[in-house]
């Protein structure tokens, strides 16, 4: 049991971080599809991107190509 709250914990975590990012780079969710879209060649839509920040549950390799978006070249663990 204590091992889903604290998977749960760090999703909560993990989904935070992103909103963040994205607001401070003043990046909309449209605009975030674009980018991995168009510099990324991921097929992401706005529809996908908010399910997986909803639920906070996605693979390391989102939150990287999303920090690499928006030109989040560090992640301060200590923010996490």
């Amino acid at each position: 049991m204590a091992f889903v709250s604290r998977q749960a914990e760090w999703a909560d975590r993990a989904k935070r971080l992103v909103k963040a990012e994205l607001k401070r780079a003043d990046v909309t969710y449209v605009e975030l599809a674009r980018r991995l879209r168009e510099d990324q060649g991921l097929d992401e839509t706005v529809g996908s991107i908010g399910n997986k920040l909803s639920r906070g549950t996605f693979p390391a390799s989102f939150l990287l190509a999303v920090m690499k978006a928006i030109g989040r070249e560090n992640i301060n663990l200590a923010d996490v």
